[in-house]
Parts: structure tokens; sequence; C-alpha cells
């Protein structure tokens, strides 16, 4: 193994499920145990966990921190009350995203952004360097263990070991709770269009709680199922829907962006969008990341994102796609041959 790559602290529990580990976003991660379709299953029909205690925290505190964040991002931060969590972007200056991230209100004055794995030290830089006011700006990445519980048997799965009504919880909630006991932070959020909750705990107790959410019988389930999950749903991924100079005005996730003032919005608002991200089926070869999109032999776009849909039983693909060309046959070049493809809605699978 590549002795630059993390661990989270959940590495050693993997090595004892004999989960298969792959480096991702710097990261030493596992891609599946049981195997990608029995884990995809798990999360669609009743509950599955992945470990992503990979991805970044940074907490804001102080009578400025609403404002700062309202100046650094595109939805409106003001709509959040303590309790409450709201997807979010950090745009750039380059028309782009620098990361898409989470925020979580904890207290009145007191938040936590949670961000992509492999650019927590970008995001970090990018927010420092705007830093201004009455805040109080923390990393705190290797605090925490996060453990995603996902499916929707994850509410009655855990009922009985928390000490709170989660019937109460709504989409989008944060709330503190003894799970196990562990004391833990919950977010009712997730990334694979499932219900579910995401777990913060403390990174030196996170092994223990995995290990007794094993216990119950939720299944494992690695980063290729997440991806499959995360498709399905029509989620984007940075460095693949997202990056830097690419406008998140052209995807279905043009209603984060409010009307209001923030740090690079001439860029990404300013620019003409001759490129939409849509969605795509193929009858039987999968497409991949970097695979041209044709009409009439001529190249109109790149896919994204693409697998094998583990729930629709067929190919499924997110690329960008020239304005001009959509309403045209299209076709994706598949190991030099063209595959007839169809232009659906976002998500694949919706709930």
């Amino acid at each position: 193994m590549d002795e630059q790559l993390k661990r989270t602290p959940l590495y050693q529990s993997h090595l004892a499920l004999k989960a298969r580990m792959v480096p991702f976003g710097g990261w030493d991660m596992p891609v599946q145990y049981a195997g990608v379709m029995q884990e995809h299953q798990a999360v669609r029909e009743s509950v599955g966990m992945f470990d992503v205690s990979h991805m970044g925290e940074f907490r804001f505190k102080g009578s400025g921190a609403l404002a700062f964040l309202q100046s650094i991002t595109p939805n409106d931060v003001s709509k959040l009350k303590p309790g409450r969590a709201q997807y979010n972007m950090l745009p750039g200056s380059e028309g782009g995203l620098i990361d898409d991230i989470y925020i979580y209100c904890i207290a009145p004055e007191e938040y936590l952004m949670v961000v992509n794995a492999s650019n927590i030290d970008k995001d970090f830089r990018h927010i420092q360097s705007l830093l201004s006011g009455d805040v109080e700006f923390s990393n705190e990445s290797d605090q925490w263990g996060l453990i995603a519980v996902q499916g929707p048997k994850a509410e009655e799965t855990l009922q009985p070991h928390i000490d709170v009504d989660l019937s109460k919880k709504k989409k989008n909630s944060v709330f503190f709770a003894e799970l196990m006991g562990f004391n833990v932070m919950l977010a009712r959020t997730g990334y694979t269009g499932e219900d579910g909750f995401e777990v913060f705990v403390k990174a030196e107790l996170a092994a223990d709680l995995w290990d007794k959410l094993v216990a119950l019988g939720i299944t494992p389930c690695g980063l290729g199922a997440r991806d499959t999950l995360r498709l399905e749903a029509g989620f984007p991924l940075y460095g693949h829907e997202f990056n830097d100079t690419l406008t998140p005005l052209a995807t279905h996730y043009g209603w984060v962006i409010k009307d209001k003032e923030f740090h690079g919005k001439e860029a990404l608002t300013g620019q003409p969008v001759t490129r939409k991200l849509v969605g795509l089926t193929l009858e039987k070869v999968p497409a991949r990341e970097g695979y041209p999109v044709k009409s009439g032999g001529e190249l109109v776009g790149v896919v994204t994102s693409g697998t094998l849909s583990p729930t629709l039983k067929k190919p499924i693909a997110m690329a960008y796609v020239d304005v001009a060309a959509l309403g045209q046959d299209l076709t994706v070049e598949v190991r030099g041959k063209e595959a007839p493809a169809q232009v659906v809605e976002l998500p694949f699978l919706s709930k």
C-alpha cells in the first residue's frame, strides 16, 4: 500500500471484515465487502452503512459566523435554525465550485460544515483567505468519525438503541443523542437517495460504534455501492459533475444559487450555459467517465459518471451535452463503437 494514503478510524474494522481496499481521494477506503450488488440492494431494500469518516469537518463560531457563511456560499444560510442542515456550495473565482458542501446549524452562532475528503486542505485555505468578522474558524476533520446508516429500515433499526424519537426528526434535522451508549450527533441526511442518518462520533470511539452497528445486522457497504446509489439518485460528485470551472447552473442543482451576494457570484452566474448536465440510459454497455457523447458523428458532450444500475438493470450515466444537441439522437462512443443513448430526467430513481 502507498504509505501516503490516509486511514480513517475504521481502517482496522474494514480489514477485519475482509473489505477490498482501494485509494480514494488520498485515503485507503473499502470499495466493497460482500459485493457491490448485495450492498446496493441492502440500502435500497433494508439498511446498510458506510464509513464516511474521510469527509472533512470545519466549525464556525461567533457573532459573525452567519454573515460570513452567507458571503461565501450561494444558498441562504439565514434560513437555517439550530437543529437544521442545508446543502450548499463554495463557489470559486473561475466560474465553478471549490466544492459542494453541507452546513449544519448546531446552535445560535455555531455551524459545522462538511466538505469532500479530497478537498479538505483546498477548502480550508480558500475559507481562511476570505475570513472576516467575528468568526472562530477551525478544522476538526481529524476529531470525527462519520458513519452513514442508510435505507428504508434505518429508522426502525436504530430506534430501539437511541434515546430520542427518530420519527419526529425530519429530513435535514440535526440533533444530539445517545446511540448504543455513545454520545453522538446525528443528521437525517445522506448520499444514497434513501432515508437514513449520518452519525458523527468522536474518532477514538468510531470503531467501537461501527462494530456494534455491524452486530445489529446492518450491512457494511463500500465505495462501489455508494457510487451506484448516488448515481441512481442523480447526485453529483465533485471532480465529476462539479469542478473549478463548470457552472452549477448547467446542472439540476441550480436551485442552490439564490438571489443574493456571495463570493464568486459574477464568475458563476456571468457565463453563458452552453452545456447541460443530463441523464442518459443505454441498452447494454455501461458508459464510463470520459466517454465521448456524439450526435450525427460529431462530438457534442462527455460522460462524467456511469454505471450499470442495479435497480433499473440497465446502464445509466450523467453527461454534459451541448444545449444545441439536446433533442437530437445521441450516441456514446464505447470502446470505438457508438451505442445509442436516451436523454432522461434526473434523478433516474425518484422516491
